[in-house]
C-alpha cells in the first residue's frame, strides 16, 4: 500500500528529525514514491525537486545503485513489501533494541547509529568474501495490514549480480549468510530486469 508506506516513512521522519536528511536519500521508496506522484520532495527553500535533481542526488551521494534500484521499482510494482536487506523499517527498531538490552542505561552513546549499522553490515559482508552477488532486499508476500513495527515472515531475500554468476562456494556462503531463507538472484540490463534461482539437482546413478 503506497499511502501506507508514505504515512510511515514521514511519520517516522519527523519524529527523528537527525536522521531526516539520510533517510530521505537513503530509502529507495522516496525515489519511487516521488516517481509514481505520490510524494513530493523540497529543497531548503521548499521549492519542489524535480526527478532529474532528485537522480542527481542520489549518483552525488552513492545512496543505492541503479540496479539496486531497478530490481526495487519491479517488485514493488508486483506488489510486493520490500526492504533493505538487514536493515531496520526505521531507526526506532533499533533504539528499542539498544534500550532493551541494557534497561539500566539508555543513553544516547549505546544506540546503534545509522553508520555504525551500514558499517557493521559492510564488514559482515567483507567476511564472507562475496563479491559476484550482494544480498540487497528482504522481501515480503503482499499484505494490506502489514507493519512495519512488527513485520511478517520473511519470503526471500533478493542478491544483486554484478558481473559474473556467482560460484558455487559464493551462494553456499549466502545460503548460510541468509539461514535458509530462500534466495532469488537478480540481473539489471539496462533498466531490463531478470529474477531466477538456482536449484540443488541430484544426478541419477548410473548403473
Amino acid at each position: 500500500d503506497e499511502d501506507n508506506d508514505s504515512k510511515v516513512c514521514l511519520q517516522d521522519i519527523d519524529n527523528e528529525e537527525n536522521y531526516y536528511e539520510s533517510a530521505l536519500l537513503r530509502k529507495p521508496q522516496f525515489r519511487y514514491l516521488e516517481e509514481i506522484g505520490a510524494l513530493c520532495l523540497v529543497d531548503d527553500n521548499d521549492n519542489p525537486l524535480c526527478q532529474r535533481e532528485i537522480y542527481l542526488k542520489f549518483m552525488e551521494q552513492k545512496i543505492i545503485s541503479w540496479e539496486s534500484y531497478d530490481a526495487y521499482k519491479h517488485l514493488k510494482s508486483l506488489g510486493y513489501i520490500v526492504g533493505r536487506h538487514k536493515f531496520p523499517w526505521t531507526l526506532k527498531n533499533v533504539y528499542g533494541t539498544c534500550e532493551s538490552a541494557s534497561s539500566h542505561d539508555t543513553t544516547e552513546s549505546n544506540r546503534l547509529t545509522e553508520t555504525e549499522y551500514v558499517n557493521s553490515l559492510s564488514e559482515e559482508f567483507s567476511n564472507l568474501q562475496i563479491r559476484a552477488a550482494v544480498p540487497v532486499f528482504d522481501v515480503y508476500l503482499p499484505n494490506s495490514k502489514f507493519k512495519k513495527s512488527c513485520p511478517d515472515e520473511l519470503n526471500f531475500i533478493v542478491c544483486l549480480i554484478r558481473g559474473n554468476p556467482p560460484s558455487v562456494a559464493e551462494i553456499r556462503g549466502l545460503e548460510n549468510h541468509c539461514s535458509s531463507i530462500p534466495l532469488n538472484f537478480c540481473h539489471v540490463d539496462h533498466g531490463r530486469v531478470s529474477f531466477f534461482s538456482f536449484a540443488k539437482v541430484e544426478l541419477p546413478v548410473l548403473p
